[in-house]
């Protein structure tokens, strides 16, 4: 007999980013797909990891992380953001960002809640906030700057809406939220009890100058009014280049904290001890590498695009992330999943179409590269995308 299960996500499948990824292995192609770096670390914080090891961390470090860690989360927010947060209340440490953001979903969304996120959207949000009951409101970035329409959202809100979802530097379209756009959230949110959720995964790498001055990083821990209602999630992953290690953390006023506290230990407990350390560590020795971190990316960015000069693609402004989208019309009139999948097969280059992050696969013929790359994986890519 065969035991029928009713899915709990009917319309989920695997993610495109495992799908694209297991085809530019089956291809042999450079995988400009998912989002991580093909180079290593800081040596010195490999060497870390295992001095901790070798010391005895090897045990449950404690739930919310350990102490060190969190205390160097909390003076590096200060420090850059000029805002306060209690590491012994108010920071915890995660197996990655997404489970920090669905355990923000978990602790707060009730059946029947509506939850407002910015279309095109990261492939966990909604499906985190259906597991839990919640219902998907979506909002639309403007196409091509992907900004928010602010008289779209405040037409979304509802007496129901429980939670609103960002995320700027945005993934996939490395648009970055300005301080107008925090200040409309702000007073949008005002007297109403709608808890904010911040995706501030790629908070150090912001590229580029905007009137004069450097664009920077708006995150809601510089605003008291989003503050006050906010989780906020970071990565060490996306940081120092650990993806594999999995480990992030999330800020929130201590009232929040204690209801994330309660669904974390039950979702998953703990995270890795000698990583946890390790980090630690790195980030008091060497508090200039998160500052460096954009310079680092934006000459990869820039390299990446001199790539493509004289193909056919055409490349969308990115202002922040490690994801530069590009247009492939003069190209070809085919759907974006089925020119990716092509474009990986015969060319030898996966990358990422951008229906997959539209709910209604809204296909406008964009797709994404990863460019956290060596230059010389960066120069083959371009070699085979000139060619098209």
């Amino acid at each position: 007999m065969t035991l029928y299960l009713p899915s709990r996500l009917p319309n989920v499948g695997t993610t495109i980013f495992t799908v694209m990824s297991r085809l530019a292995a089956e291809h042999g192609a450079i995988n400009l797909s998912q989002g991580f770096p093909d180079f290593s670390p800081s040596p010195r914080l490999l060497e870390r990891v295992t001095h901790h090891m070798a010391a005895g961390a090897n045990q449950y470090p404690p739930m919310a992380g350990v102490a060190s860690l969190r205390e160097a989360i909390a003076e590096k927010v200060a420090r850059l953001y000029l805002a306060n947060y209690d590491p012994e209340t108010e920071v915890t440490v995660t197996a990655g960002a997404t489970q920090a953001i669905y355990t923000a979903i978990a602790a707060c969304v009730r059946p029947g809640d509506e939850v407002i996120v910015f279309a095109p959207v990261y492939d966990s949000y909604v499906p985190g906030i259906e597991l839990n009951g919640g219902h998907a409101v979506h909002a639309h970035l403007r196409f091509p700057e992907f900004k928010p329409d602010w008289d779209e959202v405040r037409a979304l809100i509802t007496p129901r809406t429980r939670m609103i979802i960002i995320n700027s530097p945005h993934n996939p379209s490395g648009s970055v939220w300005s301080a107008a756009d925090m200040a409309m959230l702000e007073t949008l949110v005002r007297d109403t009890k709608i808890v904010v959720v911040s995706d501030e995964v790629y908070e150090h790498v912001v590229f580029d100058q905007q009137d004069g001055g450097s664009l920077r990083h708006e995150s809601v821990t510089r605003y008291p009014g989003l503050r006050e209602r906010s989780f906020v999630v970071s990565s060490f992953g996306k940081t120092y280049h650990v993806t594999g290690w999995k480990v992030a953390y999330c800020l929130a006023p201590r009232a929040l904290m204690g209801e994330f506290r309660k669904a974390h230990q039950f979702i998953v407990f703990t995270v890795h001890h000698p990583a946890q350390l390790a980090l630690a560590d790195f980030m008091r020795e060497h508090p200039e590498f998160a500052d460096t971190l954009a310079s680092f990316y934006q000459a990869k960015r820039d390299f990446f695009r001199q790539q493509l000069e004289g193909s056919r693609f055409v490349l969308l402004p990115c202002a922040g992330t490690y994801f530069q989208l590009a247009t492939y019309a003069a190209i070809s009139d085919e759907p974006d999943t089925s020119f990716v999948q092509r474009l990986t097969k015969q060319h030898g280059v996966a990358a990422i179409p951008v229906s997959a992050f539209n709910p209604d696969g809204d296909d406008q013929r964009v797709i994404r590269f990863c460019f956290a790359k060596n230059e010389a994986t960066l120069a083959a890519a371009g070699e085979r995308l000139r060619a098209l």
